[in-house]
Order: C-alpha cells, then sequence, then structure tokens
C-alpha cells in the first residue's frame, strides 16, 4: 500500500485524493505540518527535497513527489491517461500550464486571501496575480467552448490537476461564475464515478496565517 504525505488544505494534494479515489486504491495517509515548519525537516527533504507536499512512498520504499508528476505516475496504464502519443502529449499540455499559471496565478492568490497574507502584499503584487488568474480563466473558457474536458473529450488528470485549485477561484475573489464553459465543466468533473467532494479550508491550520 503506498503512503500520501498530505497537508489537509493543500489542493496539489488534494489532486492525488482525487485520483486515488477515481481508482478506488487504497492508501495511507501521513500529515505533514508545512506551517509548523515540518516539511523543512532533514527528514522530510529527503522525501521531497523541496519541502512541499504531497509526496507518495511506493511498498518497495520509492519515492515520488511534486502533484503533478504522482498524477503521471499514478494514472500510468489507467483511462486517466491516454496510450496515444498524442493524446498523452495533450495531457501533459494541461499540466504544464496547471503547474505554471494556475499554480503561479489562481493558486497562490487563493492562498493570500484565504490566510490573510493579501494584506501583506503589494497592490502591485496582487494585481499581477489577478491578471495571471484572469488569463488562465480566459484560456480554459475557450478551450472548454471546444471540448468537453481539456484536450479533448475524455476526463484525465488534466482536469484533475486543473479543476483542484480552478473550482475554488472564487476563494481568490476572482468572478468564476462569468466563465460559463468553464463553470460547466466543474460540474462535469463534480459527476465523474468516484469524484472527491472534501475541500479542506485552510482555516483548519491555525497555523497556515504564519509565511513558510
Amino acid at each position: 500500500m503506498i503512503t500520501l504525505f498530505d497537508y489537509l488544505p493543500s489542493q496539489n494534494a488534494y489532486k492525488i485524493r482525487l485520483l486515488l479515489s477515481h481508482l478506488k486504491q487504497p492508501y495511507k495517509s501521513k500529515m505533514i505540518s508545512i506551517f509548523e515548519g515540518e516539511g523543512k525537516t532533514e527528514e522530510f527533504r529527503s522525501i521531497n527535497p523541496t519541502g512541499a507536499v504531497p509526496a507518495i512512498q511506493l511498498e518497495n520504499g520509492e519515492i515520488v513527489a511534486e502533484s503533478n508528476a504522482i498524477l503521471t505516475y499514478l494514472a500510468d496504464g489507467t483511462e486517466f491517461l491516454p496510450k496515444g502519443r498524442l493524446a498523452r502529449a495533450k495531457v501533459f499540455q494541461w499540466l504544464f500550464f496547471e503547474g505554471e499559471t494556475v499554480q503561479g496565478g489562481v493558486a497562490t492568490l487563493r492562498h493570500w486571501v484565504q490566510t490573510g497574507k493579501d494584506k501583506n502584499r503589494s497592490a502591485d503584487i496582487l494585481e499581477a496575480k489577478r491578471s495571471l488568474s484572469l488569463k488562465a480563466l480566459d484560456i480554459l473558457d475557450r478551450e472548454l467552448g471546444d471540448n468537453i474536458f481539456l484536450g479533448g473529450d475524455r476526463y484525465t488528470i488534466a482536469d484533475i490537476a486543473v479543476f483542484a485549485y480552478m473550482h475554488l477561484a472564487n476563494e481568490a475573489n476572482l468572478p468564476l461564475q462569468n466563465y460559463v464553459n468553464v463553470t460547466r465543466w466543474i460540474e462535469r468533473v463534480r459527476s465523474q464515478e468516484g469524484f472527491l467532494p472534501e475541500v479542506h479550508p485552510y482555516s483548519i491550520d491555525p497555523h497556515s496565517v504564519e509565511e513558510l
């Protein structure tokens, strides 16, 4: 059985929980107190050098870290990662988009807003994050006007990765309701068998208001 190094408010960790739910794959959880500094310990950095969650440990002791790499590993050989060369490339395209644009915009802005850290950021930095977030929403809305799911007509880890933070864009004070194609896609994701609805707010961790 694999072990998931987790932090419940992390939507990056939620990606892994969601895929494992779809796969009906059992796993053990080990919670990491990120904002209390547990991610900076030598013990955890031997698991993930960046000190971030999630990471997984396989039954043979091998480690895979970084959410989208873990998704790719777990989905290999399943319906959530296509076998065809082009289809796989399309999935990777959206994983890279998520890692750069969604993480850099929506994910960061939501974290700051939900933990009150936005009050410690300059107006210019906040506007840059908001601008990047709106750009991501625009791109997704255009893509999802032509496709049922990201890159085509099949639900894959591309959708899981982008959904994790994008469906909570309103928690970053972004006008998610204005993006009709995105909101319809969110409902399609929620309708998938094995969907995991539980999302944990940062407020469950009183230490989340602290800077890393």
